[in-house]
């Protein structure tokens, strides 16, 4: 650390501000494993320091993907086509305001450099087409020769990896990776480099050092580096006030105050492994950074990652709007990837799931049928393409049974069939029979528009279980 030098009037805050330190590297001759945080034989510590930093939130955030890179890790790979259609969703999902700003691509198989160019020759400027990529001079010639910009290159950063995977030290991790970095803008690309498992790397000690040199590199050279902060296990914690090296806001906010790192240089990327991987990409966001990376459905390694759906809603509710995004593609992308991949979303999964809207008690079924607005947490049908759906069970009741065959058969205001209507009437009964003899299963689609045929349209039907 170096004393202040300087006392200068921000352009921003209109206050006199000290730049306090420079951190420099500090090269330990035993690595650092915050024992008393991670003591891997009990459940990770979140500690209180209570040292707050401010929100600072970007004047532009983004949304970046990497359903194509981290979502094929976890999965059966997508086809060339079904990556292409994929892109095509994401390219109007975004809107033309491109706030899905980018999505990564793999380039080691020829299915995966099929479906990069075909994605290229769209010409869609978003989302822009990155890669991810050793830190290899043979890989930048490949990436440059397809003509992609902008690259991700991985920069391990605690010592977990630098020390026991690694078998460096933190000085020659340092100069590893600063040598490939250089080599990646001598070969004429846009390095943006991932900081892996930031949540339990030395912060001052490796972090904020290692970035500051990758800033003045970027100044020396011209080139925009960008930075991901990479919450790999997911430790990341958003609370004011817990200490680093697990703190969100501490993460951003160093990076940006004490390394300098523009907000539009800035990405997180975060895991789902203690249910915190959206509140986690919102608070990056709030601190100042610029982009939060994500997958479709929240597809990825172990329990995933952020998923992109989440944070379309998260830019909204924060924003105010949705800027130009289409969410009803949001549903197409569920559907497309349920269908074509295989992909059994998770029932309960919020805006995608089939249980999403879902009711199955009787009385939040009726006050659906008075006003969708009592149950449903926004105007479903509007905004994802999805009516409030109900499921028809024995506790759904005369309501239930009216709401569903109003949806089913799209029945609106004076067409609308009414709870009291001797067919519904008539199907209560029958399904309590079914449940008093024993059934404890729902009702299903076929049986259910057998019931509205007979007895509330009064035609005859012929339809067998599914």
């Amino acid at each position: 650390m170096k004393a202040n030098k300087t006392i200068n009037l921000s352009t921003k805050t209109n206050l006199l501000e000290q730049d306090l330190y420079e951190y420099k590297l500090q090269d330990v001759s035993q690595p650092e494993l915050f024992r008393e945080i991670f003591p891997y034989n009990e459940v990770p510590k979140v500690s209180y320091n209570y040292r707050h930093v401010p929100m600072d939130m970007p004047e532009h955030i983004y949304i970046t993907d990497t359903s194509f890179r981290d979502g094929q890790q976890s999965r059966e790979p997508y086809t060339t086509q079904q990556m292409v259609d994929l892109y095509k969703m994401l390219h109007r999902l975004g809107g033309p305001n491109g706030i899905v700003r980018q999505t990564e691509f793999f380039v080691y198989s020829k299915k995966d450099r099929d479906a990069l160019e075909r994605c290229m020759e769209l010409g869609y400027e978003f989302p822009e087409i990155t890669t991810w990529i050793r830190a290899t001079k043979s890989d930048f010639e490949l990436v440059k020769n397809i003509g992609i910009r902008e690259t991700g290159i991985l920069v391990s950063c605690s010592d977990y990896h630098i020390f026991k995977k690694m078998n460096l030290t933190r000085k020659q991790a340092m100069e590893k990776y600063l040598g490939v970095i250089s080599d990646a803008i001598e070969a004429g690309l846009y390095p943006r480099c991932h900081f892996e498992d930031i949540t339990r790397a030395d912060y001052y000690g490796f972090v904020v050092p290692f970035a500051t040199e990758l800033m003045k590199l970027s100044k020396d050279s011209g080139v925009p580096i960008k930075i991901r902060a990479c919450d790999t296990m997911g430790y990341g914690i958003s609370y004011p006030g817990v200490s680093l090296p697990r703190s969100v806001p501490g993460i951003i906010y160093g990076l940006k105050h004490y390394a300098g790192v523009p907000s539009d240089m800035l990405e997180w990327h975060g895991h789902n492994d203690f249910y915190k991987g959206v509140v986690n990409a919102s608070t990056a966001w709030l601190y100042g950074a610029g982009a939060v990376n994500c997958s479709l459905l929240g597809i990825g390694e172990r329990t995933g990652n952020v998923p992109l759906e989440a944070m379309v809603f998260e830019y909204a509710s924060l924003r105010g709007d949705f800027d130009g995004m289409n969410p009803t593609v949001i549903t197409e992308i569920a559907e497309y990837l349920e269908k074509e991949t295989g992909y059994e979303t998770p029932p309960m999964t919020p805006f995608v799931g089939r249980n999403f809207n879902l009711t199955r008690a009787g009385i939040h079924a009726d006050g659906i049928m008075k006003d969708p607005e009592i149950y449903n947490i926004f105007d479903t049908e509007l905004i994802l393409n999805r009516p409030p759906m109900v499921a028809i069970s024995n506790t759904s009741g005369l309501a239930g049974i009216a709401v569903w065959i109003n949806q089913y058969y799209g029945l609106k205001g004076a067409e609308a069939i009414d709870k009291k209507n001797e067919g519904v009437v008539t199907i209560k009964e029958l399904i309590d029979q079914e449940y008093a003899n024993g059934r404890i299963t729902v009702i299903s689609e076929t049986e259910m528009i057998r019931y509205a045929e007979q007895y509330v349209f009064h035609r005859d039907v012929d339809y067998e279980d599914k």
